[in-house]
């Protein structure tokens, strides 16, 4: 199909995620306990611009010509991979697919589509959503299943070219080996993070820090690959700005995800909170302090919902410092100098996003230059749209997902040397 064509199915597929955003939502949140509001934004609105995104990007891609003697014609051209799979996870699976499905329809590919154990109606609903916008049958297979068999089975494949997947560290391992005892398909990883939030005492105004930083960590209840779960503060301003925290924290309304009155909804599911509250105990054990929260709530209701939690007096070598919790639990560490400060930003095997809050545009930029993550906040978390790769350095991972950089993973470079 020419890529206007494309671009028209792309177009359509985005106006049906607008017709159906409540039922997408809807079923999303069944799935995976996101409160409703954030969901409605988070996941059909983002799907829907995604897909608009790639749309658009797809005919304004143009290959090369290269500077070559008279006598001889180089080309360059993008061409499709063929077959992808995408391995997507619980707690965006909308979203998410969206990054990866979108540029790789757009770029003229077929894909096998696994969404998670826990979540899958929204991307089952979205299969039909592609195939009423007329996207050729088999173009897009969604391919339900658990991992060990079905997002095995697709890893091993012979048939598929390419293989993208956003989880956990340990599956993502488990993928590259797969790969090597398949085809050397190539392999993009994100595998979350453990994000700084650096804030110093010059930050502009550390209320409007600490509110933006609350929801950095606590929406979604952390199920969230960049939440800012390490809170790195200046030691001059540390019990301040825990106190704006904490109140933050505790005015945050936890609850129902389907009551629009949510501003938090459920933990994914009862092994993940009872991981959440592990780690929490173990902290207490190493020699953190509760701060708030720190406990399940709503047990009556027989969902699982857990308390924002803050930890303080967390070391550099504590469990909760250094590995990924994926729940509403915040670990404080105090820093005196910027160089401390650039250390423990820095101390995880971790690198997705990180952030910054000062008021000094120098050290913002020295900041953003010293952390090693692959998307840097300044004075703000979170918000970052499709005009910017996302994507990770160290242990989470490599490739991009958004942006015109994520159509790298889905295209090949062909060279046509040409004696004239």
């Amino acid at each position: 199909m020419a890529p206007a064509g494309r671009k028209k199915v792309l177009h359509k597929i985005a106006d049906l995620i607008e017709q159906y955003a409540v039922e997408l939502t809807v079923l999303g949140v069944r799935d995976n306990g996101t409160e409703f509001n954030m969901a409605l934004k988070a996941e059909a609105g983002s799907a829907a611009g995604t897909f608009r995104y790639y749309a658009e990007a797809i005919d304004k891609i143009y290959g090369e010509i290269a500077p070559t003697a008279p006598n001889v014609l180089g080309l360059v051209h993008h061409a499709p991979v063929g077959v992808v799979g995408a391995i997507v996870p619980w707690n965006f699976p909308l979203m998410i697919g969206a990054w990866k499905l979108a540029p790789a329809l757009a770029a003229g590919n077929s894909v096998v589509l696994k969404p998670a154990e826990t979540a899958s109606l929204s991307l089952l609903k979205l299969a039909e959503i592609c195939s009423e916008a007329g996207l050729p049958d088999g173009v897009l297979n969604v391919v339900t299943g658990a991992g060990a068999v079905t997002g095995e089975a697709l890893a091993m494949s012979m048939d598929v070219d390419v293989l993208v997947f956003t989880g956990s560290a340990a599956t993502g391992r488990r993928l590259l080996e797969y790969s090597a005892r398949s085809n050397l398909k190539r392999v993009y990883l994100e595998l979350g993070g453990k994000s700084p939030n650096v804030v110093f005492a010059d930050a502009p105004d550390l209320a409007q820090a600490a509110k933006v930083s609350a929801m950095g960590i606590f929406r979604n209840s952390g199920q969230v690959c960049v939440a800012g779960s390490r809170l790195l503060v200046e030691r001059s301003v540390q019990d301040e700005f825990v106190a704006l925290m904490a109140a933050e924290a505790e005015k945050l309304v936890v609850g129902d995800p389907l009551d629009l009155g949510s501003q938090i909804g459920a933990v994914n599911s009862p092994q993940q909170l009872e991981g959440n509250l592990n780690f929490v105990e173990k902290a207490l054990v190493e020699g953190a302090e509760l701060a708030t929260g720190g406990a399940r709530i709503l047990q009556e209701t027989g969902g699982y919902y857990m308390a924002p939690t803050i930890l303080t007096g967390v070391e550099r070598d504590h469990n909760v410092f250094q590995n990924e919790v994926f729940g509403p639990v915040l670990a404080v560490t105090p820093f005196d100098t910027e160089a401390e400060a650039v250390a423990l930003a820095n101390g995880t095997d971790h690198g997705l996003a990180a952030g910054v809050w000062t008021e000094n545009l120098s050290r913002a930029h020295r900041m953003i230059g010293a952390i090693r993550a692959g998307v840097v906040h300044v004075n703000t978390y979170g918000g970052a749209d499709n005009t910017v790769p996302l994507g990770g350095v160290k242990q989470s991972g490599n490739g991009h997902d958004k942006s015109l950089h994520a159509l790298d993973k889905y295209t090949d470079l062909k060279t046509a040397w040409i004696q004239l």
